[in-house]
C-alpha cells in the first residue's frame, strides 16, 4: 500500500501551480511516493543548513594547536548541518529531490548549490583532512556510508555528465571505498548499537553504492562480511529496543541489509529464524517516543521511527507472508514522527528530513 502517496499527493491542478512539467514528467511524478510540495518542504531544511556553519560538532582529534580551525576551513563542502555526516546526507536528500523532480524549481536550486560547493578544489581539501593517521577513521562508517550514498545519487542524475559532479567527488569517494576494503577484513565482530557506528547501516548504504556504480570488489566484500556477521543470527531481541538514544534499530537494520544481500528464498528462510514474530498476523511494534525535541540525543527516537520504517519496507518487499501487516507497522512509524521534521528544533531539523525521505523511497 502506498500510504505516503495517499497522504502527500495533491491534485495535479493544484500541483501544477508550483511545478510545471511535460506529460512524461507528470507521469513519473504520479509514481513518486512523495509529492513535489512535500519534497520541497523537506529539502528546504538542508538547503538552509548546508551553509550554516554554527552550531557545529566537529568530532575532531587534534594533533597540535594548528589543527584548530573553523568548520568551513576544515570541511569546505560538508561544514554545515551541525556535523560532517549530516551535511553529507543533507546533500544526498537534495540530489534525491533533484532527480525525482526534474525541471523543477528545486532542481535549479540544487544544481546551483552543487556547482558552487562541489568543486575539485573543495573535494581535495575534504580529502586532505582524512590523510593524517589520527583522522583516518573519521566518520567510520556512518559518514562514509552517506558520502557513498551521495555519490550514487549524483551518478543517477541525467545532469551529472554535464556538470561532472561524480568526477569531482571521485577522489574522496575512492578514499572512502579504500577505507571500507581495508577496514572490513579487520572487523572481527559487527557493531550492533543503535547509533552511528552500527555496522549493518554502514554496510547497507555502501552496498547500495557498490550496486549502483558496479563496484564489484566492494560489493563482494560486503556480501562476504554480511554473511559472516549475520547469517547465523537467531531470535533478535527486538523487545530490548529501543535504547534511549537510538536512531537505528539493531534488529531491523540488520534485516534491511540482509534483504539486499540474500535472495528472496534465502531471506525468508533466514527471517524465520532471525525475527519469526514478524510473520504473526498480529505483529505490532510501538513507535519510539520523544518527550523533548530540543535535546539532540532524545530526538534520535524520531529518526528511529523512520529507520524502522525503511527496515520494515525492505523486509516486506522480500517476503511472501504478512506483507500488509509489516507495511502497516512501517506506516505507523512514519506517521508517528512525520509532523516533527519541518519546523522542528535544529537538533532534529538538521538531519531528520534525510531519514524521512530515505524511508519514503524504500516503499518503492
Amino acid at each position: 500500500m502506498k500510504f505516503l502517496a495517499i497522504l502527500f499527493f495533491l491534485p495535479l491542478s493544484i500541483f501544477g501551480q508550483a511545478y510545471t512539467a511535460g506529460d512524461e514528467t507528470l507521469k513519473r511524478m504520479n509514481e513518486m511516493p512523495i509529492s513535489y510540495e512535500e519534497m520541497e518542504k523537506l529539502a528546504s531544511l538542508p538547503l538552509e543548513c548546508v551553509g550554516k556553519e554554527y552550531p557545529n560538532k566537529l568530532n575532531q582529534v587534534l594533533r597540535e594547536a594548528s589543527d584548530l580551525k573553523s568548520p568551513k576551513e576544515l570541511h569546505p563542502i560538508f561544514y554545515g548541518c551541525f556535523d560532517w555526516h549530516s551535511a553529507c546526507h543533507g546533500y544526498w536528500l537534495l540530489a534525491k529531490g533533484m532527480n525525482a523532480f526534474p525541471k523543477s524549481k528545486l532542481e535549479k536550486e540544487v544544481v546551483a548549490l552543487l556547482n558552487a560547493n562541489l568543486t575539485a578544489d573543495n573535494v581535495m581539501k575534504e580529502l586532505e583532512y582524512f590523510k593524517p593517521k589520527l583522522n583516518q577513521s573519521f566518520e567510520r562508517t556512518y559518514g562514509w556510508a552517506w558520502l557513498l550514498k551521495l555519490h550514487a545519487e549524483l551518478s543517477n542524475s541525467k545532469l551529472n555528465k554535464k556538470h561532472k559532479w561524480t568526477e569531482k567527488l571521485q577522489p574522496l569517494t575512492d578514499h572512502i571505498v579504500k577505507g571500507y576494503l581495508e577496514f572490513l577484513p579487520k572487523l572481527v565482530y559487527p557493531i550492533r548499537v543503535g547509533e552511528h557506528t552500527n555496522t549493518a547501516f554502514g554496510l547497507t548504504l555502501a552496498y547500495e553504492y557498490a550496486t549502483t556504480v558496479k563496484d564489484q570488489e566492494l560489493k563482494e566484500m560486503i556480501e562476504k562480511r554480511a554473511r559472516e556477521f549475520y547469517l547465523k543470527d537467531i531470535n533478535c531481541p527486538i523487545s530490548y529496543e529501543p535504547s534511549g538514544f537510538d536512531f537505528i534499530s539493531p534488529c531491523l537494520q540488520e534485516a534491511h541489509l540482509m534483504s539486499k544481500i540474500l535472495t528472496p528464498t534465502e531471506f525468508e528462510k533466514w527471517m524465520q529464524q532471525f525475527m519469526p514474530f514478524i510473520f504473526q498476523e498480529d505483529f505490532t511494534l510501538e513507535p519510539g517516543k520523544v518527550l523533548d525535541r530540543t535535546d539532540g540525543k532524545l530526538v534520535h527516537l524520531d529518526g528511529l521511527n523512520f529507520s524502522r520504517a525503511w527496515g520494515l519496507y525492505g523486509i516486506a518487499k522480500k517476503v511472501s507472508k504478512n506483507k500488509e501487516q509489516i507495511q502497516k507497522v512501517a506506516d505507523q512509524h512514519i506517521e508517528a514522527s512525520k509532523e516533527y521534521v519541518v519546523g522542528s528544533d535544529y537538533m532534529g531539523s538538521h538531519w531528520l528530513a534525510s531519514f524521512m525521505v530515505y524511508a519514503v523511497f524504500e516503499q518503492e
